[in-house]
């Protein structure tokens, strides 16, 4: 398959998402903080063992193939891997599908680099889909804050929907239509996004 890599301001984002991009999977931040990306629990943080992860991947790669999905990998410009965006869940009848996504390297969490990714991927999948829509914590401040500011509305709340770091947390549903999306190039304008030296 051919690589398709696009540049960002802050990073670059590769697809297809390969092996080799999930190197943080390894470290310390997914033992200690997993970012779950099922639409049961995006943004959800566990405690949960190496095992487990592997498990999961597994789990995941087996069923790729019946699921419609697009994988992306994230990465510095300098080549650093941190993280994963995907397009999930796609219903093509309905032209709908769901976003998740990690970066998995905390020394890159509120650098913007998800933001980034997020208008990108967006965009790409405003080309070919009409709905798009994720999940996220009640707690997950950061997420919230990103997914608003490009423009995703809260549509539902189920409260007490899951256990995290010791309490129930509220699952926030947020949905943005292609019509109400204004295009990467006007909300990086809008939002003061530039490349990074």
């Amino acid at each position: 398959m051919r690589r398709l890599v696009m540049t960002l301001a802050t990073a670059v984002l590769a697809l297809p998402a390969l092996a080799a991009d999930y190197v943080w999977l390894e470290g310390e931040a997914p033992t200690s903080c997993s970012i779950e990306v099922q639409p049961s629990g995006w943004g959800n943080k566990q405690f949960l063992s190496q095992q487990t992860i592997r498990r999961r991947q597994e789990e995941r790669a087996a069923h790729s193939e019946s699921r419609l999905s697009v994988g992306f990998g994230i990465q510095t410009k300098g080549g650093t891997p941190i993280g994963i965006f995907f397009v999930g869940d796609v219903k093509p009848h309905h032209r709908v599908a769901m976003l998740g996504a990690a970066i998995g390297e905390p020394d890159y969490w509120g650098g913007g680099y998800g933001t980034d990714a997020l208008l990108l991927v967006v965009d790409y999948a405003f080309d070919w889909l009409d709905r798009l829509w994720l999940q996220t914590m009640g707690s997950n401040a950061r997420v919230i804050r990103q997914i608003e500011k490009v423009g995703f509305t809260l549509e539902a709340r189920q409260r007490q929907a899951t256990y995290a770091d010791g309490v129930w947390q509220d699952l926030l549903c947020y949905g943005l239509l292609r019509e109400e999306w204004p295009g990467r190039e006007v909300l990086v304008e809008r939002l003061g996004l530039r490349p990074r030296g």
